[in-house]
């Protein structure tokens, strides 16, 4: 009884150590998205008010045909921006991910090494008894 009990306290803790893994890479990725998000939401807040700033001095249609232009690229930066930093976080992800099912890869075959020892130290012991 006592060796099932020391069997279940080791693998418990296996569990947990890959579970606090996990859950830091997690964080840890969330964190990384969550900043490369701001950064450019921040970037694109910026860019849209110096536009602003220069369509508000505009003040008649000859004006706004100069202005026109840099709007545009603006919106074009601002799109592009954003679609890197979606790309940026897609990648971490699946970084994150493939790390996560190492992890649990490990974990499993930790364990059916474990497994696969108990069983022929099992049969090994049946044989002798016979």
């Amino acid at each position: 009884m006592y060796q099932f009990n020391e069997q279940f306290t080791k693998a418990a803790a296996q569990f947990a150590d890959v579970a606090a893994n996990v859950n830091r890479l997690a964080l840890e990725n969330a964190e990384k998205a969550f900043s490369l998000n701001l950064s450019a939401i921040e970037e694109n807040i910026n860019a849209g008010f110096a536009f602003a700033g220069e369509l508000i001095e505009v003040r008649d249609a000859e004006g706004l045909k100069a202005v026109w232009p840099k709007g545009v690229q603006v919106a074009r930066a601002n799109a592009e921006r954003t679609l890197g930093t979606v790309q940026e976080v897609f990648a971490n992800t699946l970084k994150t991910n493939e790390a996560i099912g190492s992890l649990a890869k490990g974990q499993f075959e930790k364990a059916s090494t474990q497994v696969k020892a108990e069983v022929e130290k099992a049969t090994k012991a049946a044989s002798k008894t016979k």
